[in-house]
């Protein structure tokens, strides 16, 4: 099982990502690398994220703005 990310601006267009990630062999390492590097992504011009088991959709779009 691989686990990656899709990036996305707003409306669902897929967007190339800032930061280069790799495929995680686990959901936490995933999550991990996203908490590390959304802000970059979010500067390089993703607006969302989706989490990807394989082909599956875990969960997303999950919005990389700040907390308010």
């Amino acid at each position: 099982m691989a686990w990656t990310w899709r990036f996305e601006k707003s409306d669902g267009k897929q967007v190339p990502p800032a930061v280069e990630p790799e495929e995680f062999t686990t959901q936490g390492d995933a999550e991990s690398w996203i908490g590390e590097h959304w802000k970059a992504l979010r500067a390089g011009g993703a607006d969302q994220v989706v989490l990807l088991e394989d082909t599956t959709v875990i969960y997303g779009p999950m919005s990389l703005d700040a907390p308010e």
